[in-house]
């Protein structure tokens, strides 16, 4: 599921970065599309790696650029590249997309290391602090 969902959003951003102005091809527009390819096409490589612990190093990838994609999102928003719409729309399924890859990992990483990480335990402090 996480796969198909990375790459039906990096189709969502290429869409909506269309309308983006033409100074920011070589810019926004090419560095949030890279970086939402980038989380679809970690996922597949990792995938295809012939351990977890491998896997899990191209899954932080995808991670850290769905988190990449979300600030490029905010300032496309800022910028007024994007509709309030538009941006609900993108930043909903980006986040759905990272909370599901967060879980995903935090899965396959204590099924890897029977240890939290610094990483997963930083996170998890703070997203008790927020509920």
């Amino acid at each position: 599921e996480i796969y198909h969902r990375a790459y039906d959003f990096v189709l969502s951003v290429y869409k909506a970065t269309v309308k983006f102005p033409k100074s920011e091809r070589k810019n926004i527009i090419s560095q949030i599309r890279r970086a939402s390819v980038s989380i679809v096409l970690n996922i597949a490589e990792g995938s295809a790696k012939q351990s977890n612990r491998q896997f899990l190093q191209y899954l932080n990838t995808a991670y850290a650029s769905s988190k990449e994609v979300e600030v490029i999102l905010n300032l496309s928003k800022d910028l007024g590249y994007l509709s309030n719409d538009e941006f609900s729309c993108l930043i909903n399924d980006q986040q759905y997309l990272t909370a599901k890859l967060f879980l995903f990992l935090r899965g396959l990483e204590s099924k890897t290391n029977g240890v939290k990480d610094k990483f997963y335990q930083e996170f998890d402090r703070r997203l008790q602090e927020e509920l």
